[in-house]
């Protein structure tokens, strides 16, 4: 396993209903070096959690039960005051969802299935967004 990558400047929060997405997304993740803080299936833990880990970069899937990823992204940007960058996932192919992801304050979409790469370039975007921003 490689170190962490900028060591606890990216701390990584996957939200998705699918088990199988949050465990293949964090093992791709943590075998790159990146800091994988925590996973929810819902928005519910997803809050909890990313306030108890400070997680700063959120993947979070826009189909969810209860409230939606975009109610949750809304939530991140309207409730915390804390950076966080959010990144919307969905298999939904629709312009819209990926305009109201942006303006809800998603910085990035990734149109699943994704292979591993668009996930490692979506993380490594993220990286030199926070470099820039602790300059």
């Amino acid at each position: 396993m490689k170190p962490p990558r900028n060591h606890e400047k990216l701390r990584i929060l996957i939200v998705d209903d699918s088990e199988f997405n949050r465990i293949t997304m964090a093992e791709i993740l943590t075998n790159e070096g990146f800091n994988v803080v925590g996973q929810a299936s819902c928005a519910e833990d997803a809050i909890q959690i990313a306030h108890s880990s400070k997680a700063n970069l959120i993947f979070i899937d826009v189909v969810m039960p209860n409230i939606s990823g975009l109610e949750l992204t809304k939530h991140f940007q309207e409730k915390t005051s804390d950076t966080r960058y959010l990144i919307m996932m969905s298999s939904l192919n629709i312009e819209s969802i990926v305009i109201e992801s942006i303006s809800n304050g998603a910085i990035d979409f990734l149109q699943k299935p994704f292979e591993a790469d668009d996930l490692l370039k979506a993380v490594e975007k993220i990286e030199r967004i926070v470099e820039k921003d602790n300059h």
